[in-house]
């Protein structure tokens, strides 16, 4: 059953609270098929253009309900610990319409160990890695390794649960963090051990009906806290598209051994995927290589390549869930965006919350520039901080260095106590 035959407009839920969500709710209500949005729980952004209900984003019987309840037509599931939970398989189960992967599909991203499985038996290039269910097996592994070495906990760490060891002893100590001290919890019961890799890093996210796939325009992160890529890893603290360092040679090598090739490999094990496929990828001197999966879009890939695309969501995502993908001719605008993320100071590990945002207000009416929340409350006081990651300041512009001005400029357009950003996001665009 497709959305309603005849009806021109649709109700629309979407699952999630963060940036990523507000950037996919900006996009829905560009659609003409759409008539009422709803988000669970939302934030302080997404309530401007959505109605938000406080329903937490794992609360399946509540959503289904709800969904139910108001006779959604279609529920968009954002984030990945509901995928990997199995939400959509709760959704269709109640005979709702639902965008994302099963459960069954979506452990693209819930386990590093299963991607890298897949991927070597299905000969997709990645890093060489090795998988441990003890720390006594990791730590005599490591006795004859190759240094520098990066350690991946095994299940969903909020980005964050990978670490680079540029030696035995850092690598023994991080060990001990994701595997016995826990530090991102139940994702670090296994542990994947991988080859170093250098290279530039590129996104590339999709769009899969099961057997077709439509890649968007590319994306390129920026992780680490700080300037120069210095500090801790993060949720993502910016990031530009196109990537200058995508290349048509690139964009070939990966349609022929890896876009396909994972969306087929994932069939032919029985777990059809439909939604979004996240590629992250490291350009390497021996070619494109996979980095890791995400089963959804990426945050804050989502913020910059969303505005940017001129299909109408809605169709291509109706597309993908009824096995139609062939017939959407996916197009993306010739210019470029960039995204700051606004961030409280102390990110990612301690940080005080509650800040009054101001001007938030210049944002309104324009259509170049976009203030997309991640962590932010609607108070008495007016909208407040809420999180680590706060805004997603984000700005077109005909090229990249365009939008890098455009978008630090609006950065200035906003303040708030505490607040902190790089300095330096797209800055590989001026050596490309």
């Amino acid at each position: 059953m497709g959305i309603k035959k005849g009806m021109t407009k649709v109700k629309v839920l979407i699952v999630g609270s963060g940036g990523r969500e507000h950037a996919i709710a900006a996009s829905v209500a560009k659609s003409k098929k759409v008539d009422e949005i709803y988000c669970a729980p939302g934030n302080a952004g997404i309530g401007m253009i959505a109605q938000c209900v406080p329903i937490g984003a794992m609360e399946f019987d509540k959503i289904v309900a709800f969904a139910k309840e108001k006779e959604i037509d279609l529920t968009i599931v954002g984030m990945d610990d509901p995928l990997v939970g199995g939400l959509v398989d709760e959704l269709e189960k109640a005979g709702l319409r639902a965008f994302g992967p099963r459960k069954n599909a979506a452990i693209l991203e819930g386990s590093k160990a299963f991607s890298k499985d897949l991927m070597k038996k299905y000969h997709i290039p990645t890093a060489a890695y090795e998988t441990f269910d003890t720390s006594d097996a990791a730590l005599a592994y490591l006795e004859t390794a190759q240094f520098p070495i990066v350690l991946k906990a095994d299940g969903l760490a909020l980005g964050k649960g990978v670490l680079i060891c540029k030696d035995l002893e850092e690598a023994k100590e991080g060990v001990k963090t994701i595997m016995l001290d826990k530090q991102f919890g139940s994702a670090g019961n296994r542990l994947v051990i991988e080859e170093f890799m250098t290279g530039r890093e590129v996104s590339v996210l999709s769009y899969v009906d099961g057997k077709t796939i439509k890649t968007m325009t590319s994306a390129q992160d920026h992780k680490r806290a700080g300037d120069g890529d210095t500090g801790l890893n993060t949720g993502g603290m910016g990031t530009f598209s196109p990537s200058p360092f995508y290349t048509k040679e690139v964009d070939d090598f990966c349609k022929k051994h890896i876009y396909q090739a994972t969306v087929d490999a994932m069939a032919s094990e029985g777990r059809e995927f439909k939604g979004i496929i996240f590629f992250g990828l490291m350009l390497t001197e021996k070619g494109p290589r996979v980095l890791e999966y995400n089963a959804r879009f990426g945050d804050p890939e989502a913020q910059v390549v969303l505005p940017r695309m001129k299909n109408d969501i809605i169709e291509v995502m109706e597309a993908c869930i009824d096995g139609h993908l062939d017939e959407i001719d996916l197009q993306f605008e010739e210019n470029a965006a960039v995204c700051v993320v606004l961030a409280s100071e102390g990110y990612p590990v301690k940080y005080e919350k509650g800040f009054v945002i101001n001007g938030l207000e210049k944002f309104e009416g324009q259509d170049a520039y976009f203030c997309f929340h991640a962590g932010t409350k609607k108070t008495d006081q007016g909208i407040v901080t809420n999180g680590g990651r706060v805004l997603g300041i984000t700005a077109k512009g005909k090229n990249l260095k365009e939008a890098r001005e455009n978008a630090y400029a609006a950065a200035k357009w906003v303040d708030f106590e505490n607040k902190y950003m790089r300095h330096d996001i797209g800055k590989a665009i001026d050596e490309a």
